[in-house]
């Protein structure tokens, strides 16, 4: 169960449309690259043509081994319209194609089961001692009444709180205990809870790289936004859970992929056996994923200097970011770092992508939202004085470099591939996912909160 998957792969040879197909090595790629931007001719435009929906991958409707989506047929959106697609065969032809989609309401979505739910995943705020006796009546009550398989993260049980308690030691020899990076229980749990605050969900997000059981999560931290469920009725909640009578919003994640060059010596063995080593260089390319449930943050770490990395979009460049750093955030982050920076906040059924510069040197640099279908992609400038430094949802935090520069190009420099992963999470609601939304903008942020303006009366003098 890693953080990241990773792959190696051979650095490709950098090929630029302007030119054709002509490759690009040397200090003047730089500046064919700079010269890229929404501004090219219609013939380059055209070679950069869109292969997925602008409103991003259908995400899976089915959550862990057990969870799905009900299937409502009054709630369902046909949409249909046609394309004109050539086939190359002996002879070109055109043909037109009836493309359909089927797509239920956000606000109709709602929680089942395939086979009823056995086992369970607890994830408890570490270090936090106010949170012992919620979670031993929790698991207590999961283990002994509802008769379910509890997994525990190992250093939770290993808290001297927990492993000293006597009569709760005879319940924890129940529980099935796990590490993270190491152990796999993507195809064993059937949902979660959480207790804590809003970085349980972001934590019980990063153990699934790809489906995501449907996540309960309890207001035991100090915000709560993503946490809508009190303990106090904890028992009756639970049960309608497991019974599938429960609403959920499917909260859109990032997958990113990140690119990363390694240079090493290459070393020969002459005649006798004897390792001769010269400034001959290999490189490969090593590619980590991440599914990222709030925000990707490339900022300049403990640099002095401004960050200084272009954005590109579907292939083009956009944009040069050059301040204190830069987010890419989901809808559901969008009340996260991003409204720190001056964002707007989104609902997390809208399809979109945010991305909002930190401190630009830039007066005119706003936050923007794009469609959920682009693949955005983030690289070191040729010209950056320093390097930066990336984190997903505020961890794995590592420094992107440029490599070796006499050697390396733009094409072949590290980059950050970002789209809308197809593996959302689904947070089960308390009421639904308008009002949850709402209620948690009125309760932890205070939107719009102001002192009323008294009343006019109508004897009142303007």
């Amino acid at each position: 169960m890693d953080g990241g998957s990773e792959v190696r792969l051979e650095a490709p040879t950098f090929c630029c449309s302007t030119c054709e197909g002509a490759s690009i090595t040397g200090r003047h790629s730089a500046q064919r690259m700079k010269a890229r931007s929404l501004s090219t001719s219609s013939a380059t435009y055209s070679e950069h043509r869109r292969t997925q929906w602008l409103h991003g991958p259908s995400p899976v409707t089915t959550f862990g081994p057990k969870a799905c989506m009900l299937q409502n047929p009054h709630a369902v959106i046909a949409m249909k319209f046609n394309q004109s697609v050539t086939e190359e065969t002996q002879g070109s032809h055109s043909e037109n194609k009836v493309w359909k989609w089927h797509i239920q309401d956000p606000a109709s979505q709602r929680l089942t089961w395939n086979k009823p739910p056995k086992s369970v995943l607890v994830i408890k705020k570490i270090r936090d001692a106010s949170l012992l006796q919620p979670f031993k009546e929790l698991c207590t009550f999961l283990t002994e009444v509802k008769n379910l398989m509890v997994y525990v993260e190992k250093k939770v049980l290993d808290d001297p709180a927990i492993s000293g308690d006597e009569v709760f030691a005879a319940i924890t020899k129940k529980f099935c205990t796990f590490r993270e990076d190491l152990d796999d229980i993507s195809n064993r749990v059937d949902f979660i809870i959480c207790l804590g605050g809003d970085g349980t969900l972001l934590y019980a997000s990063s153990l699934f790289q790809e489906s995501v059981p449907p996540v309960m999560a309890f207001h035991l931290g100090s915000l709560g936004f993503l946490t809508p469920f009190k303990f106090d009725t904890y028992q009756c909640q639970v049960t309608q859970i497991i019974e599938g009578n429960a609403a959920i919003v499917l909260r859109s994640r990032l997958q990113v992929r990140v690119l990363k060059e390694n240079w090493e010596k290459k070393d020969t063995v002459d005649e006798k056996g004897i390792i001769l080593t010269n400034k001959d260089l290999e490189t490969s390319r090593k590619a980590m994923q991440y599914q990222v449930l709030n925000e990707v943050v490339v900022d300049r770490g403990p640099s002095s200097y401004l960050s200084n990395v272009d954005l590109f979009l579907d292939g083009h460049l956009i944009t040069t970011v050059q301040g204190d750093g830069l987010i890419v955030s989901t809808p559901t982050g969008s009340t996260a770092y991003a409204v720190a920076a001056g964002a707007s906040m989104i609902h997390p059924n809208v399809p979109a992508i945010m991305i909002t510069p930190i401190c630009p040197h830039s007066l005119s640099f706003r936050p923007i939202v794009v469609p959920a279908g682009v693949e955005l992609q983030i690289k070191l400038s040729p010209d950056a004085r320093n390097t930066a430094w990336v984190s997903f949802d505020g961890r794995k935090r590592q420094e992107i470099c440029h490599g070796d520069r006499w050697v390396c190009t733009p094409s072949r420099s590290p980059s950050i591939t970002i789209t809308t992963s197809c593996f959302p999470v689904p947070s089960i609601c308390f009421r639904d996912p308008v009002n949850d939304w709402f209620e948690s903008l009125a309760t932890c942020l205070h939107w719009n909160v102001r002192k009323k303006q008294n009343y006019l009366s109508s004897d009142e003098e303007f």
